[in-house]
């Protein structure tokens, strides 16, 4: 079994969105990556607490160095770390190699902060797509998710023009799909565009659901434990987009590709959060059904549809499961899928055919 490497754990904790889907659903799996993840998290708030200082002081690299010896070195040598050996692919002392001590003075003086978003676990990972349907009365019905907590944007994706695939590229760290063959009526280069990583946080507050549920009518259901109180932060992207005109002027063909959707806890696993939240007065009934028959292990996002405008069926794309969305008159069409962690969508004034074609031609 290949474990991922001590380096991506870091990453785990400090930028879980760049981490591949596929060692997130390793570690949450696998014990021994889970023991070694807490043992990093430890280190990182030694780190945070020896090298911490108040908000408008001057960093004392001296001092930080002198707090951080004291914290991973005792009188006799490194302090003790735990009783159990640690295996033997990866190293049992992150925090007493001068490097690494060095390195997390260099992150203080550059202005970074220690280590980031320590407390938070992943609980759900796009894998793929599902289509959920949306009437016009569900879209009036649903609550505003602010009556139920405090929800916060905390990183805008910035969207903006660049000149070409290759700036796209560097910008998102992402393959941009190049098309083969343009429908019939489409020419020309595309326009492209990339947006960053788009990051918000939402943070259940018991108090205020249940007084949406009074308004609602009904009773707030008692919350699991540790619920309240609980945050759950979403990060997608960055991504880039390419879009074609017409030959008559009009939007007529976009490409699109992104780091796929992921979120985070700060203590609940994902099937309490989506199990509790599905139960909340106000949610349509037959909309929170169609919720509930998703996969319970967080992998699956819903993708949103007007029911009584489209249709949707299934589809192969270079072996990836894929979701084909069109207009019942035929005039519009959409195919969406993921794969290794990205989330690729082809759309436009066209029939599901031709965006199929398209889809399945991208290089």
């Amino acid at each position: 079994m290949r474990h991922p490497a001590e380096g991506v754990l870091r990453r785990l904790l400090d930028e879980p969105s760049g981490v591949a889907v596929v060692d997130r659903r390793h570690v949450a799996d696998c014990p021994q990556c889970l023991d070694e993840l807490v043992t990093i998290r430890q280190d990182a708030d030694v780190v945070g607490a020896a090298l911490a200082c108040d908000r408008g002081e001057d960093a004392d690299v001296a001092a930080g160095w002198r707090r951080l010896s004291a914290a991973t070195t005792g009188p006799a040598g490194p302090a003790p770390r735990r009783a159990a050996p640690r295996p033997a692919r990866r190293s049992s002392g992150l925090l007493r190699r001068p490097a690494a001590a060095a390195c997390a003075v260099a992150v203080v003086l550059t202005g970074a902060g220690a280590a980031a978003a320590n407390d938070w676990l992943p609980i759900f990972g796009t894998q793929q797509v599902a289509p959920v349907g949306i009437t016009a009365t569900d879209l009036v019905a649903l609550p505003d998710l602010s009556a139920y907590g405090e929800l916060r944007l905390l990183a805008e994706p910035g969207i903006h023009d660049v000149a070409g695939a290759a700036a796209a590229a560097a910008e998102t760290g992402l393959d941009v799909p190049e098309v083969a063959d343009l429908p019939r009526g489409i020419s020309g280069d595309p326009v492209l565009q990339v947006g960053g990583r788009t990051s918000a946080t939402f943070t259940f507050s018991a108090a205020r659901a249940a007084r949406a549920a009074a308004r609602a009518g009904g009773a707030l259901p008692s919350p699991p434990p540790g619920l309240d109180g609980t945050s759950v932060r979403l990060d997608a992207g960055p991504g880039v987009v390419q879009r074609w005109t017409s030959d008559a002027g009009a939007p007529a063909l976009v490409v699109g590709r992104a780091v796929a959707p992921t979120a985070f806890s700060s203590g609940v696993p994902f099937d309490a959060v989506r199990d509790y939240l599905l139960s909340l007065p106000g949610l349509p009934d037959e909309l929170a059904e169609q919720l509930r028959t998703l996969s319970a292990d967080g992998s699956t996002l819903p993708l949103p549809v007007p029911a009584e405008e489209v249709t949707t069926t299934s589809a192969d794309v270079g072996g990836a499961p894929a979701t084909v969305v069109a207009t019942r008159d035929g005039t519009l069409a959409a195919v969406v899928w993921v794969e290794d962690g990205t989330v690729t969508v082809v759309a436009g004034s066209v029939d599901d055919s031709e965006a199929l074609s398209v889809a399945r031609g991208l290089r």
